[in-house]
């Protein structure tokens, strides 16, 4: 089983985001990174198949080149080898998904060589719930979305996402695309040795095929940070009346 799992690096969650003089970039200079929670049980999914069923698991990201942070912890997880497509900037959706397919052609000599390609529900930073469909309708394969649950069959997989109290069952042929919420898995702390390893398994530099298409970013900006206030109701027996009166107006009383 030949596994691709597509990964985002993204600022450190809960990091405070300032944005440069133009409004046109994210400033960068003391942010923290990380993957991208979805795509890290992404590739904790992958490199568990890999253990049940054999075969070879392949990282990709679409970033600067600092996103080799990225794919080297992916690889200390378990990945065989990773692949950069070198990219500064913000780059959207349609442009990544388009740049992703061809570095997946490009790999298989015109056709896709993976069975399963795995990506995360969406990016931690973004949000948009598209590359891997976008992906997917590119390469003419089966998607399914919003995955908590991947078993391997004798004919392709059953994937499980919940629904309400339940949960919705599909099963698909391979190969296939399916997007991985956080939930999926617990992904595995790199060990000293695969951190190791790590270092000496390969990464491919390859130059993307961006073509535009999306919405053009004017500039951006941060939403307003949320007020808190505090309101003093009295010092001890005298604040019992204020007290009252506040749960009534919220009908707790």
């Amino acid at each position: 089983m030949k596994i691709l799992v597509c990964l985002k690096r993204v600022p450190t969650t809960g990091a405070r985001i300032l944005l440069t003089a133009d409004e046109q970039e994210i400033d960068t200079r003391n942010l923290g990174f990380a993957m991208s929670p979805h795509e890290e049980c992404a590739v904790e999914a992958g490199v568990q198949l890999i253990e049940q069923h054999g075969g070879s698991l392949t990282v990709l990201t679409l970033g600067p080149e600092e996103a080799v942070e990225q794919l080297r912890y992916a690889l200390a997880m378990g990945a065989d080898d990773a692949i950069l497509l070198a990219a500064s900037g913000d780059v959207d959706p349609m442009a990544t998904a388009g740049a992703i397919t061809a570095a997946i052609r490009e790999r298989g000599g015109g056709e896709n060589p993976f069975d399963v390609l795995l990506f995360g529900n969406e990016a931690a930073d973004s949000g948009g719930y598209q590359v891997g469909i976008r992906v997917a309708h590119a390469l003419g394969l089966p998607c399914v979305t919003g995955v908590k649950r991947l078993d391997v069959t004798a004919d392709g997989l059953e994937v499980r996402r919940e629904a309400g109290t339940g949960w919705e069952v599909y099963r698909v042929p391979l190969p296939a695309v399916i997007t991985i919420r956080e939930g999926i898995n617990l992904p595995r702390y790199p060990s000293v040795p695969g951190r190791l390893r790590a270092k000496k398994k390969p990464v491919e530099t390859v130059e993307p095929h961006l073509v535009g298409g999306g919405p053009e970013k004017i500039r951006l900006v941060n939403p307003p940070e949320q007020d808190h206030a505090v309101q003093i109701l009295g010092q001890g027996p005298a604040a019992v009346p204020r007290i009252v009166e506040l749960l009534q107006e919220l009908r707790l009383l």
